[in-house]
């Protein structure tokens, strides 16, 4: 079969639909080979890149299967295997089973977390209240069942705005801060877009854009956050979506300082252009390239940063997104989003069409936390601990003459001289830990490896002993 004959719209998403049209109609069969990126993107008209594109769309949902050298073939999709795993928690799950320290879970520590009983307690009073009210007083919306409610509590509200880094036009809540990333961004992004991801980064995020048909444009990160230059290069070439962590970036501990932010909203604002329609046109009408910024607070109250965002300086172009995951429990599912009320109501909008709204019990319960002195005092001991514990082990890294920078939240990049020699060490002594390349946009080997320290113990002479360890891994 000429491939180049049965596709018709020469697109990545036209041909990553042609091709997919034709494997479930049959016409491609499991273990067939396609063309090359090189034999079928001249066959097209098009470049090797366009096709490359596309056979990475396909292979995001599992339909065909790169085998470098041998080609690209099409995967049995009655096989009734188990869809696999995304390709970023493939990396973070893998590795060696820890048998003294697992340092790649990055979660938090479980004894730092808040205790929810007392909450628990108040939510299944506010409950029993709403579930048996005055018989003078019997519709849904008194007992807090109305599908039509506003999906944020007003509680929420009410305890979070005041805490905002700056004014949002509306607010919402999502089922924690990947939840919300992933809506923005598939509401945001058409196939073929391009999206600024910082690269090292979160790496569901690349698994998402993958998914989505986009170009991942990578942003470079120093010690000030995500560079200008890096952001710059993107805007210009037509990234008009940019995923940022403000904070406590995820894995190198960065967080960005009120200079840098206002650099990088002065370039968001730049290349926000206007212009005008085709000059064929009767009435040209004014037209509006927008740069959205999605900035993810996944480390939240645990942060030791401060709560630096673009929003400052740029409110109509940023949608924040705070988890409370790492602060007061990743099983409440609970992220707060705010930002322009467009893209607010747009989430809200297409949400009604799925889950609807974020369990008003786990918000209540996310309410009684944040107005419990205890809770809050709790909070704060956690991002006290989390900070010393990563003085703690920089110092005693220091003393093994490694020098490695502090960073915020609850990870350290630490860097080495052979990624697989520092992990294969680490397993020797039953440490687990997560090679550097599972950040990185494009699989290569990397020169660090991430810690998640949260869990680290505080006595000097294991602290020590866990930094010998590291040294003797990094090379």
């Amino acid at each position: 079969m000429d491939l180049a004959e049965r596709i018709t719209d020469r697109s990545p998403r036209g041909i990553a639909a042609a091709i997919a049209a034709l494997v479930r109609a049959g016409d491609l069969a499991p273990g067939d080979r396609l063309p090359s990126v090189r034999e079928l993107g001249p066959a097209l008209g098009v470049s090797p890149a366009t096709v490359g594109s596309a056979y990475r769309t396909l292979g995001a949902v599992g339909m065909v299967r790169a085998r470098g050298r041998a080609g690209t073939e099409v995967v049995d999709l009655a096989a009734g295997a188990a869809p696999p795993m995304p390709p970023s928690y493939r990396a973070l799950a893998g590795g060696n089973r820890a048998t003294w320290l697992d340092l790649a879970r990055g979660t938090p520590d479980p004894h730092l977390l808040p205790s929810i009983a007392r909450a628990l307690h108040e939510v299944a009073d506010y409950a029993a209240a709403r579930e048996h009210p005055s018989p003078l007083v019997r519709d849904a919306r008194a007992t807090g069942w109305n599908y039509a409610d506003p999906p944020l509590l007003a509680d929420l509200e009410r305890a979070v705005a005041p805490t905002w880094p700056y004014r949002p036009e509306a607010l919402t809540v999502m089922d924690g801060a990947l939840d919300a990333v992933v809506r923005l961004l598939e509401q945001s992004v058409a196939f073929g877009d391009a999206v600024a991801l910082e690269d090292p980064g979160f790496p569901p995020f690349f698994d998402v854009v993958e998914r989505l048909g986009a170009l991942t444009v990578p942003l470079t990160v120093d010690r000030h956050g995500a560079t200008p230059d890096s952001l710059g290069a993107a805007l210009a070439a037509g990234a008009r979506v940019v995923v940022l962590q403000p904070r406590a970036h995820n894995p190198t501990g960065v967080s960005m300082t009120a200079t840098r932010a206002r650099e990088l909203a002065s370039l968001v604002r730049r290349h926000t252009t206007e212009h005008t329609g085709s000059e064929r046109e009767a009435a040209p009408v004014l037209r509006r390239r927008r740069v959205l910024v999605i900035e993810d607070d996944h480390t939240g109250a645990v942060a030791s940063s401060r709560d630096v965002t673009l929003g400052v300086w740029a409110p109509g172009h940023v949608v924040r997104v705070r988890s409370y995951s790492k602060s007061h429990g990743p099983d409440l599912r609970v992220a707060v989003v705010g930002g322009p009320s467009g893209e607010i109501g747009e989430l809200v909008s297409r949400r009604m069409l799925g889950p609807g709204w974020t369990s008003r019990m786990l918000q209540r319960t996310l309410v009684a936390l944040l107005d419990d002195p205890d809770a809050r005092a709790q909070v704060d001991r956690a991002r006290l601990t989390y900070r010393r514990r990563q003085e703690a082990l920089v110092a005693a890294l220091a003393a093994q003459c490694l020098e490695v920078a502090a960073g915020d939240g609850l990870n350290l990049w630490l860097p080495v001289t052979h990624e697989k020699d520092a992990l294969d060490r680490l397993a020797a002594v039953g440490i687990r830990a997560v090679g550097g390349s599972a950040f990185h946009r494009a699989p290569r080997r990397s020169d660090h490896v991430r810690l998640t320290i949260a869990g680290i113990a505080e006595d000097p002479d294991e602290v020590a002993a866990l930094a010998r360890a590291l040294a003797v891994a990094a090379g």
